[in-house]
């Protein structure tokens, strides 16, 4: 009875000590965070690019659009412009701080909005175009480590630090040789999965930054309903600081 009492507490010393090895292991995840969010923070530059969404339902044919987007991430503010289809051209969306409009060109008209809005009939809302602020938004509520297709990754689920985000929990796998995002799952307030986001390692390298050229969104709700958005003729150009206003969205929309 002695020996085996004294080889349990052996055993458990050992446990112990990988128990807290392994924890002084963690990689800092809130610094990885910020350095996902990082990579795509053009900072003082001006950010420009256009968006192909091609929307997929099973009942319908497919759908194209096309959106012309502007940002300017110090300052927090984003435009978005719809170019195709022709019918919904000129319609527009403006984010200065926090303050958040659509614009519809046929009435001339404003209305306030948020992030969380859908743009048209796509799986895309209007947060998918700005940049991404996990570290902001988020907390690290789990980890674990595994492989997604041929790229080991850290699969973090990270709840939220407000409601002003589209959803209060994600599950984001990392890649591990780099700070680039390669899934994102989307969950409601009771942990069902809404949204499934993949992006494809397909970059585009822009003023030393890399980013992503393609968004694949899966809608979990609606089986087979899907979108993907293309992005291409990107710069880093400075624009000028009209953009950033509802006076040019009147103006592009003629």
């Amino acid at each position: 009875m002695r020996f085996s009492i004294k080889w349990v507490l052996v055993l458990l010393t050992f446990v112990v000590l990988g128990a807290t090895g392994a924890a002084a292991e963690a990689p800092d995840f809130a610094a990885m965070l910020k350095a996902v969010d990082a990579n795509g923070d053009f900072g003082s530059q001006d950010y420009s690019a256009m968006f192909t969404i091609v929307t997929q339902k099973p009942t319908e044919k497919d759908s194209v659009m096309q959106v012309k987007l502007f940002r300017r991430d110090n300052n927090d503010q984003m435009v978005w412009i719809m170019q195709k289809p022709e019918a919904q051209k000129g319609q527009g969306f403006l984010k200065v701080d926090e303050n958040v409009w659509m614009y519809d060109p046929e009435s001339g008209k404003y209305s306030h909005s948020t992030m969380k809005e859908t743009i048209q009939n796509s799986k895309a809302k209007s947060s998918d175009l700005k940049k991404t602020s996990y570290g902001d938004d988020y907390t690290v509520a789990a980890w674990e480590e595994g492989m997604l297709g041929k790229y080991p990754i850290y699969l973090l689920t990270l709840k939220a630090k407000s409601d002003e985000v589209s959803y209060p929990m994600l599950k984001l796998s990392i890649r591990k040789d780099k700070p680039l995002a390669l899934k994102e799952e989307d969950y409601s307030l009771t942990a069902r999965l809404m949204r499934t986001v993949l992006f494809p390692p397909r970059y585009i390298d822009v003023a030393g930054k890399t980013v992503y050229s393609q968004m694949l969104i899966e809608d979990n709700l609606n089986p087979g309903e899907k979108s993907q958005l293309t992005i291409a003729d990107v710069s880093v150009a400075k624009l000028p600081d009209a953009t950033f206003s509802k006076a040019f969205l009147g103006q592009s929309a003629r």
